[in-house]
């Protein structure tokens, strides 16, 4: 896998811009998944991890129910860095497959 390279401000700006989404929340990626119900929040979190895994870049969350929260920073780097990037747009992909 790739090594983590820090996001630049303008990277950072034109992350929040390609991930419309995701908000900036003390130097992280954040955002927030509501479900139907706990067992599809649960299938969801089993897709993310299981992708988190294959890149070796693993996420912040939390669950509750049917809410999942995800906070995503390198913290290798202490700074976002591609590798955020990467596992945001893998995560919104497979959040379609639920909406």
């Amino acid at each position: 896998m790739a090594s983590p390279t820090k996001l630049t401000q303008p990277e950072v700006e034109q992350t929040l811009h390609q991930l419309p989404k995701w908000r900036l929340t003390d130097g992280t990626l954040e955002r927030k998944f509501l479900f139907p119900s706990f067992k599809q929040a649960f299938a969801f979190m089993t897709e993310v991890a299981f992708e988190a895994e294959a890149i070796n870049h693993h996420p912040d969350w939390s669950n509750g129910y049917n809410e999942i929260n995800i906070r995503l920073i390198t913290h290798s780097v202490k700074h976002l860095s591609n590798l955020d990037v990467m596992l945001a747009e893998r995560i919104d992909t497979i959040f379609q497959r639920y909406e």
